[in-house]
């Protein structure tokens, strides 16, 4: 554990100092367009990427690219860590993430956010901010952007899972717009508030895409949330206390 602690606190370090001229620099891009922008402010994703793997020893593995559908289309996920960023943004195309606003008040990391193409909601706000995921989704899409949703809302363990909110299949349905299911496995390494990270392969599972059009939003999140549920008990069935194959209910 000393060991694993110190590689962290290094580790943590670094991030941290190479925030900062990252965040400094953002003005400098603010003549430029969201597609110009993007792939300057998230190349910190590329520099963070090769660090963990070198740094922590998480190795990651992702499977089922060929699942990803050749238009934009809606990431529907699991979320269990900080480090879905590093990965979605070096093994996906360019996105925009939905996220809560107080992000944007984080300094440094916040101020690089807000000059990204992302869906900053208030969570406080109920339908309204379901609306603003549906409208400013869509435009995200007509734009070419892909647009990831974490449908539990907030970071789970593993093991565990949430109610799936309709947002996110709200927005897909009502774009046409694929929904892209993806398991995964990083809260085993990377754990939520913990500064210490764990060795080991992250797997991120991309199941087949979801057709939404013309289809209601209520069957659309069944459906995602039955194929990442039933993946998350196939593949990680050591983080189910019950686990019976095929099953879909929500732990």
């Amino acid at each position: 554990m000393p060991v694993l602690f110190l590689r962290s606190t290094v580790f943590a370090l670094i991030s941290f100092l190479l925030t900062i001229p990252y965040a400094l620099m953002v003005p400098l891009f603010a003549c430029m367009s969201p597609q110009r922008r993007y792939p300057l402010i998230m190349s910190w994703c590329r520099i963070e990427g090769w660090l963990i793997p070198r740094m922590l020893g998480i190795r990651w593995q992702i499977e089922g690219r060929e699942n990803l559908p050749d238009r934009p289309s809606v990431i529907f996920s699991k979320h269990q860590s900080a480090l879905e960023t590093v990965l979605f943004v070096n093994n996906f195309p360019p996105q925009s993430f939905v996220l809560k606003r107080e992000l944007h008040w984080i300094p440094f990391f916040g101020w690089a956010l807000a000059m990204l193409p992302m869906i900053a909601i208030d969570r406080s706000k109920g339908s309204d901010a379901k609306t603003q995921v549906k409208l400013e989704g869509a435009k995200r899409l007509g734009e070419g952007w892909w647009v990831t949703v974490y449908p539990e809302g907030t970071r789970v363990a593993p093991g565990e899972s949430r109610r799936y909110k309709l947002g996110g299949a709200t927005l897909a349905a009502w774009a046409g717009a694929p929904v892209v299911p993806v398991a995964l496995n990083t809260g085993e390494f990377w754990r939520r508030r913990s500064l210490v990270k764990h060795p080991g392969l992250a797997r991120v599972i991309i199941g087949p895409a979801i057709e939404t059009a013309g289809r209601d939003p209520l069957e659309v999140n069944a459906e995602a949330e039955a194929w990442i549920e039933a993946t998350m008990r196939r593949e990680f069935p050591h983080h189910y206390r019950s686990f019976t194959i095929g099953s879909t209910a929500t732990a």
